[in-house]
């Protein structure tokens, strides 16, 4: 079985200039975020902008993936929406061979109850081929899960993990108090990771493990062996940069930070929109005074 411990990096989908995929960046990124720490890697996260990949893309670049992944990470895929039987209907329109689980999020925009979560990851978790990993990240879709309903999806059999990016620490010690043995917690906010670790998380799924994978990972590895006074070093480091990712939305930011590491260019798909100027050069400052080293 899979074991989520350690660093995922939410892979950003890089796009040329006429807003096709750009596979030469995408390999540049596997191979950057591999060589340097990644222990596993999540494709079409939010991170990757699947909410503007058609399905025929999303089913080419997760084989583009696995062809490319010389180190046999284990790979997750983000499989998730707010049509329950439409994302069951999607199972047959992939291959799972090489996946090692999916990564579900809540559904945004209609905002269920908690029963209507339950009962959606459920039916998910019944006709996936593959573990889930449950998200909940109520500053995208809207509602969070709540943690009584996460401690009941843990009980079931193909509910391995939840990715928490509400930024409720409360939420995540009741979570870590109810779970099974066998259930992990998985930060979805970097700066989180190590407070979330502290008390039982197993890592992160990371947007900063496409920029700074090595400096990241390395944080986590010593949060893994209870070194927070070492890892936390590390972490401070990156309160610079972290928060200049979001100013005008993700992956907007990590794009641009990428952009200045030459893996890939600075294009997103609208309604995204490239950085402003002005954020860009605050980026490209951040970057600098982190010397990071290709």
């Amino acid at each position: 079985m899979f074991d989520y411990k350690g660093t995922g990096v939410a892979l950003l989908t890089p796009f040329e200039e006429n807003f096709k995929i750009d596979f030469s960046g995408l390999k540049k990124l596997i191979d950057y975020t591999s060589s340097q720490g990644a222990d596993y890697l999540v494709v079409h996260g939010t991170t990757g902008e699947p909410s503007t990949t058609s399905l025929s893309e999303k089913k080419e670049i997760l084989e583009f993936v696995k062809n490319q992944n010389s180190k046999k990470l284990p790979i997750v895929v983000g499989l998730g929406g707010n049509n329950t039987e439409e994302v069951i209907q999607n199972f047959s329109e992939y291959n799972f061979s090489g996946v090692s689980a999916i990564l579900s999020v809540g559904p945004y925009y209609n905002k269920p109850s908690q029963e209507g979560y339950y009962r959606h990851f459920s039916a998910i978790a019944e006709k996936s081929p593959v573990p889930v990993i449950v998200y909940n990240v109520p500053g995208r879709t809207g509602s969070s899960i709540s943690a009584s309903t996460i401690s009941k999806l843990a009980q079931h059999g193909n509910i391995k993990a939840i990715k928490e990016a509400s930024g409720d620490m409360v939420q995540c010690m009741e979570i870590m108090a109810k779970k099974p043995s066998d259930f992990q917690l998985i930060a979805g906010d970097d700066l989180l990771t190590l407070p979330m670790m502290s008390i039982g998380g197993v890592g992160s799924i990371s947007v900063l493990g496409n920029i700074i994978p090595k400096l990241y990972s390395e944080m986590i590895n010593l949060g893994l062996q209870n070194k927070f006074s070492e890892a936390s070093k590390l972490l401070f480091k990156m309160l610079e940069l972290n928060p200049l990712l979001y100013v005008e939305g993700n992956p907007v930011g990590a794009k641009k930070a990428l952009s200045c590491l030459q893996i890939c260019k600075n294009i997103v798909r609208l309604p995204l929109a490239e950085t402003s100027p002005e954020l860009g050069e605050k980026i490209e400052t951040a970057i600098y005074n982190l010397g990071i080293k290709l």
